[in-house]
């Protein structure tokens, strides 16, 4: 199966009334059954006292060839802050390790499969005029890591975002074959062959969504942590092919993702700028400033998700006041007339003030 893609009013009275009447009304009004309470107002209270839902973390994680092994750094020491993503997406290299974590693995798990990588697992030269790496392996690797488990079937919400070549529209699949998902979202052009989904052509997602924010914004994310290990031009040019590659393509995306990257509630940048798109051997290097840079962040992404809480802890006591508010004065309307003469004179306690 390919991949698809995919908001208490009290009547005035001017007649006094003698103690006779007044010892007579307070006996009705004691022997009088108070209305019945409507059940629409408790289903209302009930919703409005429940505890607050939690606060859904979604993880953006961006395209960087080998710097992608940050994005293992980032979220061992989210999990171990209590900040576990409940939804990802991912672009390029983003996607690789969005997706394995996706598929249920931990942020250990995922460390143990980095360093055990063997670069021939994943690289298939093929001499083509639409690149020298094939892809076909990729693919196969990704979806060994995830049991086969399509992108709608894994543990965790998670799209990859990836670039139609015929007319650069930014494509999000959500459902579908995993591995060829990824492997269209980390086709660097010129490098990888394109990847034929379907009567459309796609290569990497970071020529249109460098971090893809908003496909996670879309998954129903409250908070957004975006991850940034995307090249940047500092004045130089690169040493190689690949190199030049992946800065052209970020230099392509660098003011579309700005815009996008603005949309996060939070963003980290790991120190990766030095390690090359293919130098492997700087996994363990990637991993501790991924690291180092999600525990810089703890501070930012703490004050968020107070704020939200204080947010929805406002919000929920708004309507818990509306809905006792409503309550009164439905009883208030439903009260007999005798009940209601009590009420004049304050001896009718059947509607109770919230």
């Amino acid at each position: 199966m390919h991949p698809t893609t995919v908001h208490p009013l009290r009547p005035k009275s001017s007649v006094p009334l003698c103690a006779c009447a007044l010892a007579l009304l307070t006996l009705t009004a004691c022997g009088s059954n108070p209305p019945e309470k409507s059940t629409s107002a408790a289903a209302v209270t009930n919703t409005t006292g429940a505890a607050q839902p939690p606060i859904k973390i979604g993880l953006a994680l961006g395209g960087g060839a080998a710097k992608g092994f940050a994005h293992i750094g980032v979220i061992k020491m989210l999990e171990a802050n209590g900040f576990t993503p409940a939804v990802v997406s991912g672009t390029s290299a983003g996607s690789v390790v969005g997706a394995m974590y996706a598929s249920g693995m931990s942020s250990f798990e995922l460390q143990e499969k980095a360093v055990a990588l063997d670069e021939a697992k994943i690289r298939d030269l093929q001499l083509s005029t639409g690149g020298l790496v094939q892809g076909q392996k990729l693919e196969d690797y990704v979806n060994e890591q995830v049991r086969n488990k399509p992108l709608d079937k894994l543990g965790k919400p998670f799209v990859a975002v990836a670039t139609r070549l015929e007319d650069g529209e930014r494509t999000v699949f959500a459902v579908g074959n995993t591995g060829q998902a990824v492997r269209a979202s980390s086709s660097v052009p010129g490098v990888f062959q394109p990847v034929s989904i379907g009567k459309y052509h796609y290569v990497d997602g970071g020529i249109t969504s460098p971090v893809p924010v908003d496909a996670a914004r879309k998954l129903g994310a409250d908070i957004v942590i975006a991850v940034d290990i995307s090249n940047k031009a500092r004045g130089a040019a690169p040493g190689n092919m690949l190199g030049a590659l992946n800065q052209s393509i970020a230099i392509m995306g660098q003011k579309l993702g700005a815009a996008e990257l603005e949309r996060a509630d939070v963003t980290i940048r790991p120190k990766v700028l030095d390690i090359g798109p293919a130098d492997f051997s700087q996994r363990a290097t990637a991993i501790v400033e991924g690291e180092k840079a999600a525990v810089a962040a703890m501070p930012e992404i703490r004050k968020r998700v107070a704020e939200l809480q204080a947010q929805r802890a406002q919000a929920m006591k708004l309507a818990q006041q509306q809905a006792d508010e409503a309550r009164l004065q439905k009883c208030m309307n439903e009260r007999s007339r005798m009940q209601k003469l009590s009420g004049m004179v304050g001896l009718d306690s059947s509607c109770e003030k919230p």
